[in-house]
């Protein structure tokens, strides 16, 4: 009897809708629930509802750029290096020789 094997292509690829890649998704729907939060205080507050679909239909249309923008120009760990970046140190100062000949094995 032949066995019979499931191969599971993409196991490893990263998590992909429309263009949009990993994290990106994640700040989409994130982006999404505010604005619908932010329509919903605008409504009960009283504002002119035309007011409250072009406001929001415009950060719509901001933050879908900016997302599928930042998609495209950073793929799916560009951000994440960009945002780490900040922390790598331009240089590295040694107050002594110490550290150098411990390194090299010598007293």
């Amino acid at each position: 009897m032949a066995s019979i094997y499931h191969i599971n292509k993409g196991v490893n690829k990263p998590i992909e809708f429309k263009g949009l890649k990993a994290q990106y998704i994640t700040y989409l729907a994130f982006g999404l629930v505010i604005l619908l939060l932010l329509f919903s205080a605008m409504y009960i507050l009283g504002i002119n509802l035309f007011i409250c679909i072009v406001t929001i239909a415009i950060s719509g249309t901001a933050l879908f750029m900016t997302v599928f923008r930042l998609s495209h120009k950073y793929g799916q760990y560009g951000l994440l290096k960009k945002a780490a970046r900040r922390y790598v140190p331009t240089a590295i100062k040694a107050r002594s020789r110490k550290v150098f000949k411990f390194l090299y094995g010598k007293d």
